[in-house]
């Protein structure tokens, strides 16, 4: 077995190990089944890369993020470590020869989503693979009392069971509550209880909940008071751009970033902001995710998540160099009310889950009984518009029926192209020689992409264009003659959401859901909203909130968040908004009052506090202004 620090040394060039991460690698090396708790930032992938390379085989890594399998198998490959990973897109002959690649020891690390594995060509070629460790990321999903649980975790225990009874199990999650580390423990069936966890405390972060109604203005404000490179997180993809352009119009280098982009475009401005060109990057949490950035001084929530799990997440993207960071959550008194509804709005009853099923029938012409393996494009937007659905309403009955095993749902965000030389190098130079046009392109391939004679690579036809000193439309028709001859397998780029049924189409009425799972979920959901919604409304030390939520009851106080620091003791809380609404909603319905008189029938100590809460009232447009100066409740006017 060969040393793990000098593997670590030899590819990743770092001197020593952080905290805890040889103590995991040892673990492993040793046999046993371990779980890492690792802060984002904390170096969670390097805990199953460096024992991978430390011994004979592969690690074969579960995980649910195609985006992040993909950036881990592009930073492995720079770095001189053979790895491949599999995902919903590809085609059934990538699928096999990545497999039977695996097969044959031409990888280290070999990625695959939960789903995958329980596919009969997994099973076949995984079974002929030597495996030396199987890693389980985003360990959380394995839970139903975690934040993010998702079916197919749960047959990863059964899998291993049958297919890698030998092999040691490493799960790794960043973010987990006292019952959701027992329970990923229980549902992956550890046979050895080892867990090591690091404090989640983050010393150098501080954290602030600012109760504001002007959210723009005061993002403006604290954005130019903190230097550095930022985050802006929305709820929706629209807001992203409206954030961006507002920043840019005050003169900040501002970007957005939203998972219906093209894929092209996010890489350039997921790359560009890395580099610095960009400053702040205006998001949804679809960006971020294992992402290296350690300079990161600033991350500010417009709007609360759904868990504290997904804000320590996404705010601990601030500070991981060590240095002094923020993470600012901007919260209204109507952002309780917002959570509150997108909750109702992410789980539908079970009625209409069975109606947006019949619907999704009609849409596809799918008759009872047919349908099972059978796929088709598939527009939301369009599907809501057709069948009088609410966007968010649908896309969470969809989600159900997906985790129910009834249908599966890709991203409409698209792919790259995806190409593989399968010519022999004699064919290949024949080729070249009687095809000028095709020989540059082909000199390109293999110049950027190493390996690409043996794996599929995606490739970006504005970087080929670029070194062929051509255009994208020309390397498309090269590809597409070169395929023809047999000379490249070339999988065009998929620009479209696909719909596929897994199960033979039923009768509404027959549709078999696991109503009481249904309902531990959506009260376990309400449970981490009302957290949320603690958290931000509570006058207690913000790290101490939520490392006590974390599991860590002992903390003491930060010293540096906006409640120690006493930097929130003039701002309008929750508490005192509502008070403040009641008292003017009665004096609006007792009088006529301008906004004057109506702030000078409060005392003059609650004044500053009332021109808050009127402010924000007239911004909701809860209440109105009328043409002669007075102030109606808006459902009078």
């Amino acid at each position: 077995m060969i040393n793990p620090l000098s593997v670590l040394q030899q590819y990743w060039k770092y001197p020593s190990f952080r905290p805890l991460q040889e103590d995991i690698i040892r673990s492993v090396l040793e046999g046993y089944d371990t779980l890492a708790l690792l802060p984002t930032g904390g170096g969670k992938s390097i805990c199953y890369q460096v024992p991978a390379l430390c011994r004979e085989g592969l690690c074969l890594v579960v995980s649910p993020l195609i985006a992040l399998m993909k950036d881990q198998v592009s930073q492995l490959r720079k770095r001189g470590i053979p790895a491949a990973a599999i995902y919903a897109g590809m085609s059934i002959r990538e699928i096999d020869l990545t497999f039977e690649n695996a097969c044959q020891g031409a990888y280290k690390l070999l990625y695959v989503s939960p789903e995958r594995l329980q596919t009969a060509l997994a099973k076949a070629r995984i079974i002929r693979m030597q495996v030396n460790l199987l890693a389980v990321d985003e360990a959380h999903c394995v839970s139903q009392w975690g934040y993010d649980f998702r079916p197919p975790y749960l047959q990863i225990a059964e899998f291993r069971q049958f297919f890698l009874p030998h092999t040691p199990i490493l799960a790794l999650t960043a973010t987990a509550t006292p019952e959701v580390v027992r329970d990923i423990q229980d549902k992956l069936g550890f046979r050895s209880l080892r867990v090591f966890q690091q404090s989640f405390e983050r010393k150098n972060l501080s954290y602030s909940v600012l109760y504001e109604t002007r959210k723009l203005d005061k993002l403006l404000n604290i954005v130019k008071s903190v230097p550095g490179s930022g985050l802006v997180y929305v709820r929706s993809r629209k807001e992203t751009k409206e954030v961006a352009d507002f920043l840019q119009r005050e003169g900040i280098r501002a970007d957005f970033y939203h998972a219906g982009l093209p894929l092209e475009e996010r890489n350039r401005k997921q790359e560009a902001w890395l580099k610095g060109q960009v400053r702040i990057m205006a998001c949804t949490n679809a960006f971020g995710m294992g992402i290296d950035k350690p300079d990161v001084r600033l991350v500010v929530h417009l709007t609360p998540p759904d868990s504290l799990e997904a804000y320590f997440q996404e705010a601990g993207r601030a500070g991981r160099d060590g240095l002094k960071a923020y993470a600012v959550l901007l919260y209204a008194p109507s952002d309780a009310e917002a959570l509150e509804r997108h909750l109702r709005q992410s789980h539908p009853r079970v009625e209409e889950v069975r109606r947006v099923y019949q619907a999704l029938a009609s849409y596809t012409q799918i008759a009872i009984g047919a349908g099972k393996g059978e796929s088709f494009p598939f527009d939301l937007q369009h599907f809501c518009t057709t069948y009088r659905f609410e966007q968010p309403t649908a896309y969470a009955a969809l989600r159900i029926l997906e985790h129910e095993g009834w249908i599966a749902l890709s991203d409409a965000a698209g792919t790259l192209p995806r190409v593989r030389i399968e010519a022999n190098r004699e064919v290949l130079y024949d080729y070249q020689l009687r095809h000028p046009k095709a020989d540059k392109v082909i000199q390109a391939l293999l110049r950027l992409y190493p390996g690409i004679q043996r794996d599929y690579h995606e490739v970006s036809l504005l970087t080929l264009a670029r070194f062929a000193n051509t255009d994208p439309p020309s390397i498309e028709q090269v590809f597409k003659a070169a395929c023809q001859a047999n000379i490249i397998d070339y999988q065009p780029a998929v620009g479209q959401a696909m719909l596929t049924f897994l199960q033979e189409r039923v009768a509404p009425e027959n549709l078999l859901l696991d109503t009481k799972r249904l309902q531990f979920l959506s009260e376990r959901a309400e449970e981490r909203v009302k957290a949320v919604i603690r958290y931000a409304e509570t006058r207690l030390c913000r790290s101490r909130q939520l490392l006590a939520y974390l599991g860590e009851l002992n903390a003491v106080s930060c010293g540096i968040c906006d409640i120690c620091t006493g930097r929130n003791s003039a701002d309008l809380s929750v508490e005192t908004f509502k008070l403040l609404q009641k008292q003017i909603f009665n004096l609006l319905q007792q009088g006529s009052y301008t906004f004057h008189t109506l702030l000078d029938a409060f005392p003059s100590r609650q004044q500053p506090l009332v021109l808050q809460a009127l402010e924000h009232l007239l911004a909701e447009g809860i209440l109105t202004e009328a043409e002669n100066g007075c102030i109606y409740l808006a459902k009078r006017v």
